[in-house]
């Protein structure tokens, strides 16, 4: 597969990721996919503000734009994956366990057809039911996950065990994760109480906050974690609320003193080896855009993991 060339793409006038084929999963994934982009509109586990719901839109429509060759790894991960759009999982809106089930589901068939699962969110609660289908075929997982914040809470504040705060949470609780594999960059803020980062210190998880990346550089901080994590497979959950809202405006839950779009970028560019079994963004809110700033990051942090995945594919 390749990205359709300028002409192609503007003639059909659909708007796939990246001007790749669309391939919906329901119809089956072609023979030889490497990765499958999926996207997740679903913001019901929103605790602020909502719009995460229509990020898979406007992500496949800024995405258009990304050339195919990556200059710094010498690859073009389009083609290199034989990515596909394969559209975007189909849910009840109103029902959130019936969307962790259609994500798990959906997640698993990817997988099964050999594919490496990028999904495009979508508030953050969507990483749980990802997870659980990725550690079903992989077994535990190292997790890198870049976020502002530790998403390792519970239901005592709003009522309910699944919303965006809480999907590392679980995802330790169940063992997701393999011990001492989670490892946190970005981190920063006021947390809601000093037990908060309990939950992840007791299951060995590693917090890399936003001042360390600032002083080391993120690719220091990313050779950390690459040889801690060695051969493990790795997720990678990015919510773009990592970044400074001054790069990345458009998400829910922003916090000042993030990351630059720069750092972000290179953070994933640099794991270049790891062995990438599955990674989503999320937390892209379009109504809190300005100029498709954060939808624009969005689709080039997806750009850098796929070729991250297209490296790991290629050893």
């Amino acid at each position: 597969m390749h990205q359709q060339s300028a002409a192609e793409y503007l003639a059909h006038g659909q708007i796939p990721f990246f001007r790749l084929p669309s391939a919906p999963l329901a119809a089956g994934l072609p023979d030889g996919t490497g990765a499958a982009l999926l996207g997740v509109p679903f913001d019901g586990g929103t605790t602020y503000r909502p719009g995460a719901r229509l990020a898979p839109w406007e992500v496949r429509r800024a995405s258009a734009l990304v050339q195919g060759h990556h200059a710094l790894l010498g690859l073009d991960p389009f083609s290199a994956l034989s990515a596909v759009d394969a559209g975007n999982v189909v849910f009840p809106p109103f029902d959130a366990a019936a969307v962790r089930g259609a994500i798990e589901a959906s997640v698993a068939a990817v997988l099964a057809s050999g594919a490496v699962p990028f999904l495009v969110g979508g508030d953050h609660s969507i990483t749980l039911p990802a997870l659980r289908a990725v550690a079903a075929r992989h077994g535990p997982l190292a997790v890198l996950h870049v976020d502002a914040h530790l998403d390792t809470s519970g239901p005592e504040v709003w009522g309910d065990a699944f919303h965006h705060g809480t999907p590392l949470r679980h995802a330790l609780e169940d063992r997701l994760v393999a011990p001492g594999q989670l490892h946190q960059v970005g981190i920063r803020g006021p947390l809601g109480s000093a037990g908060d980062v309990d939950v992840g210190a007791r299951h060995g998880a590693r917090v890399h906050g936003v001042d360390e990346v600032v002083e080391r550089g993120g690719r220091a901080v990313a050779r950390d974690v690459l040889s801690a994590v060695g051969d493990l497979p790795l997720y990678l959950s990015f919510d773009v609320d990592a970044v400074d809202p001054a790069f990345a405006p458009g998400t829910g839950t922003p916090v000042p003193g993030g990351l630059t779009s720069r750092e972000a970028l290179l953070l994933v560019r640099a794991l270049a080896g790891v062995r990438l079994v599955g990674m989503d963004v999320v937390e892209v809110s379009p109504p809190f855009d300005h100029g498709d700033a954060t939808s624009t990051l969005a689709a080039h942090l997806l750009f850098e993991g796929l070729a991250v995945a297209a490296l790991a594919r290629a050893r």
